[in-house]
């Protein structure tokens, strides 16, 4: 099953809300974000979230150590003493990440743990759901093949690079303006592998940038050279805008916007990504009704409600909703097209 970002949150917390403690494999390419999708899943429900990497470790780093112990008749015995980042008890998700990367001795040792819930004489409580990652052999990632009884011990999920769900995860982080900006404009550069290239574009990749960028550091050693010149070319045209801050405070009247078009997509992301509350969100609306085309207010209010919906702003909207009949209409048709994706 394919699934974006999104998606796969959906699907795993329906997992976790249903209790079904089936042991889950995601695949997906380098840096789409699968082990950021598991850990925010666990915060949501409120679970303990321990990440192994399988690939770093041995396989008595997993089982533990055998202690010998007197058995007060003069003889004795070895028990296997567990490794301390295993879980105890409570509730939470313990995921395996780089599974096939590991070699197939630590798969096999994994296979105990995956299948019978216990590796050794360790025994995982019963609150805590398995999960698993890897990369495909095809994104030329350094994997084993991944052993049939394992792999039938599994649900297969396979993660994409998807935009929007890229969008809505930058909005809440709060990553940097220009690289939102920039990828609405240049959506194909969200993930681009180039396996001659040690940098290259992903969303794992991007993140780094937007905070090189805000440090006031050239992003391409973070996403390769290519899209580095890209972005560097596309940041420059932000000298063009309007002041962006007077159009959020209402007065916009008299500032005109530019007709290169990517630098209509900087403004419009721009002015969505920097409007604060629901006040300065209409003052944009009315401002880009003024001077753009209805593609361009779509943009704004697509990027708007992914905005509020990701930081818990939905009062807002409702707000926005209440204004103005053509906002109205353009925030109600984006809600649709969310809840039907």
């Amino acid at each position: 099953m394919s699934l974006t970002a999104n998606e796969l949150q959906t699907y795993l917390s329906a997992l976790v809300t249903g209790d079904l403690k089936l042991s889950t494999m995601i695949w997906g390419p380098p840096g789409v974000g699968k082990s950021s999708v598991v850990a925010q899943v666990a915060q949501r429900h409120g679970l303990d979230f321990v990440d192994v990497r399988l690939s770093q470790l041995a396989p008595t780093d997993l089982r533990g150590l055998p202690v010998p112990e007197a058995d007060g008749q003069g003889g004795g015995v070895s028990r296997w003493y567990p490794p301390e980042f295993l879980p105890r008890g409570g509730q939470g998700v313990l995921f395996l990440d780089e599974v096939n990367m590991a070699p197939p001795t630590m798969q096999g040792m994994a296979q105990q743990l995956i299948l019978d819930r216990r590796v050794g004489s360790y025994v995982l409580p019963d609150g805590w759901f398995v999960w698993a990652a890897g990369n495909r052999k095809e994104d030329r990632a350094s994997v084993f093949d991944m052993p049939a009884p394992l792999a039938n011990r599994f649900l297969h999920l396979t993660v994409r690079p998807d935009f929007d769900s890229w969008r809505a995860y930058a909005l809440a982080r709060g990553l940097h303006e220009h690289v939102i900006a920039f990828l609405t404009f240049r959506p194909e550069l969200l993930w681009r592998l180039d396996p001659q290239q040690p940098a290259w574009p992903s969303p794992r990749a991007w993140e780094m940038a937007a905070r090189l960028h805000r440090a006031g550091l050239d992003a391409t050693p973070a996403i390769g050279d290519a899209a580095g010149a890209e972005f560097s070319a596309f940041v420059r045209l932000y000298e063009q805008l309007p002041d962006l801050g007077t159009v959020l405070e209402g007065r916009g009247a008299g500032l005109r916007l530019p007709d290169e078009p990517s630098v209509r997509y900087a403004a419009v992301v721009g002015l969505a990504a920097r409007a604060q509350s629901a006040d300065e969100a209409h003052h944009a609306f009315t401002w880009l009704a003024d001077n753009a085309g209805p593609e361009w207010l779509q943009l704004y209010v697509a990027t708007l409600v992914s905005k509020f919906q990701a930081i818990g702003q939905l009062a807002d909207l409702a707000d926005l909703i209440g204004r103005d009949e053509r906002l109205a209409t353009l925030v109600q048709s984006t809600l649709s097209l969310t809840e039907s994706a």
